[in-house]
């Protein structure tokens, strides 16, 4: 398809790829992570409604989460985010927990907020053909697929998400049923 411009994650190690090894590797990207979001104010306490709206603001433009459609499982992807000239969208695998699927919103959103456009694949497999139906293809500026973690921005991004989903939450309840709930994404102070 001509007039799409698409980057998703790629789905196999390639060479020059490579697993963070030490911490102080960790520590410096969770420094500069924490820097980036102090930097552009995100808010505090978490709420994703709270984020969504902020991004919203800050990229001036609406943010639009649909869910992934069955089909993409086999891309590997879970997560994607498609930004065309008026609009942003993050497809998020719906068939796991609300926990799980916050953390793959939030990443797709450490994408936006480092503005990472690396991994440009000029096709397009059939089943991220269906995200796009609807779509002229010249209004797609971006696409990126959240599918593996080695690369620095999957790295970057994956932080963030972390970052921002524990501002301002309570500890975590310890056990088997805190381990539980956090997992399903119950939360005792507000009955989910």
């Amino acid at each position: 398809m001509r007039g799409y411009v698409f980057h998703r994650c790629r789905l196999r190690e390639e060479r020059g790829d490579r697993h963070m090894t030490t911490t102080s590797e960790y520590g410096r990207l969770q420094a500069q992570c924490h820097q980036i979001l102090n930097d552009l104010h995100v808010p505090r306490p978490y709420s994703l409604d709270g984020i969504l709206h902020w991004v919203e603001d800050l990229r001036q433009r609406p943010l639009v989460l649909k869910e992934l459609p069955r089909d993409a499982a086999g891309t590997g992807a879970c997560g994607l985010w498609l930004s065309t000239d008026e609009t942003d969208f993050v497809f998020y695998e719906a068939r796991t927990a609300p926990l799980h699927q916050e953390h793959i919103i939030l990443h797709e959103v450490g994408h936006m907020l480092s503005d990472h456009h690396d991994g440009a694949d000029s096709g397009l497999d059939e089943t991220l053909h269906s995200l796009l139906s609807g779509l002229q293809p010249h209004l797609i500026r971006r696409l990126m697929a959240r599918t593996r973690y080695s690369t620095d921005e999957e790295r970057r991004a994956e932080m963030l998400a972390s970052l921002m989903h524990s501002w301002g939450e309570p500890p975590r309840p310890v056990g088997a049923p805190g381990r539980l709930g956090a997992f399903l994404g119950v939360r005792a102070d507000d009955g989910r």
